[in-house]
């Protein structure tokens, strides 16, 4: 199998990784050794998988060559070890298949969480706060941090729109699905008649950009400063510490003001801003790629309606990969592992499909 010829290559490449590791020039060179720590850690794991999977592979021949032996002990000692054996062989191959999975450089990124509110006016607002707080319990379980960068509440209570950063362990692989149309049916609140009502977010998930990921040059952006509006007592609209970047060439335009310091809201604002221009042109190349496919799971087209929850069924149902839960309460509350699990699950199967048919 192909697979294994690769194992080999990564087995050698790790030994070498190890060898530099210790070199003097190596070790005088920050950069370098920090790459290479790096590159160290990330081989380790499938070469001792695969060192493993070698070992059982000659257990498993020494067993079936006991199983020929003249005494009977030895005999009946092989046979009864033998289905463990080729168990764990199985297990292990399929570990192997899914570490030399080609890696999505963002996994291990914070990501940037913007949610917005679509059709469906008041209800949608609502609806989009529903979200948010789905999302913050779910990182708040996972010990990640959540930052609100940038909000425009609605009369009722909810979201017109919310960004917020969140941080911590492999922040993006858990969340980068979650791109797209999310439509809610429900009966609102202010329904005298209980009719179910449709509505809609939209979710963005951006996987945080950092400075040495995508240089802008600063005569490319036009920064305005206004006063801030909404909530906030003596301090609205007496000084400009809101700020609005436009980065000219792509016409992204970021707003934030949810900070009383105008430095915040510049640094806060950039941050958004280096993610969206990043996610565009990493979309582009994307989509390039992905043309001759005619599915693509977590393909970030936000225009697609990825996920429907139907409050008076209490169901959660994935149109994408045909997942439906009855535990929509749950996942209100950020319960929402069995829906993450079985995107990535799907999302592996599409790469391991792809790679037996390249």
């Amino acid at each position: 199998m192909a697979i294994f010829d690769k194992l080999e290559e990564v087995v050698d490449r790790f030994q070498e990784v190890e060898g530099l590791l210790s070199d003097p020039t190596v070790l005088s060179d920050q950069n370098k050794f920090r790459e290479l720590t790096r590159e160290h850690a990330e081989l380790s794991e499938p070469v001792e998988v695969y060192r493993r999977y070698r070992q059982i592979q000659q257990e498993i021949e020494d067993n079936r060559e006991l199983m020929r032996d003249d005494d009977p002990d030895m005999r009946e000692m092989a046979r009864e070890e033998l289905p463990a054996l080729e168990d764990e062989c199985e297990h292990l191959a399929e570990k192997l298949t899914l570490l030399m999975l080609p890696k999505d450089p963002n996994d291990g990124k914070n990501i940037i969480l913007e949610i917005r509110a679509g059709t469906g006016g008041d209800e949608a607002a609502l609806f989009a706060g529903d979200l948010f707080r789905a999302y913050s319990r779910y990182a708040e379980k996972h010990r990640w941090k959540v930052e609100i960068m940038s909000s425009s509440e609605s009369g009722v209570g909810g979201f017109k729109e919310v960004i917020a950063m969140i941080s911590g362990e492999n922040v993006y692989s858990r969340l980068k699905y979650e791109s797209g149309t999310h439509r809610v049916q429900r009966v609102p609140e202010t329904e005298t008649q209980g009719r179910i009502h449709t509505s809609a977010c939209t979710v963005a998930v951006l996987p945080e950009a950092e400075e040495v990921d995508l240089e802008i040059n600063p005569s490319d952006l036009r920064i305005d400063l206004y006063r801030a509006s909404g909530a906030g007592g003596q301090h609205v609209n007496k000084t400009e510490s809101a700020v609005r970047i436009t980065h000219i060439p792509t016409g992204v335009v970021v707003a934030c003001q949810d900070e009383k310091s105008q430095h915040k809201n510049k640094a806060r604002a950039m941050k958004v801003l280096r993610s969206r221009i990043l996610d565009a042109m990493e979309a582009e190349k994307h989509a390039e790629m992905a043309a001759d496919r005619k599915s693509q799971v977590g393909s970030g087209d936000r225009s697609e309606r990825i996920r429907t929850y139907n409050f008076p069924q209490g169901r959660c149902t994935d149109h994408r990969i045909g997942l439906t839960l009855y535990k929509l309460d749950a996942i209100m509350q950020g319960d929402l592992d069995e829906v993450f699990d079985a995107l990535t699950t799907h999302y592996q199967a599409e790469l391991m499909a792809g790679q037996e048919n390249a």
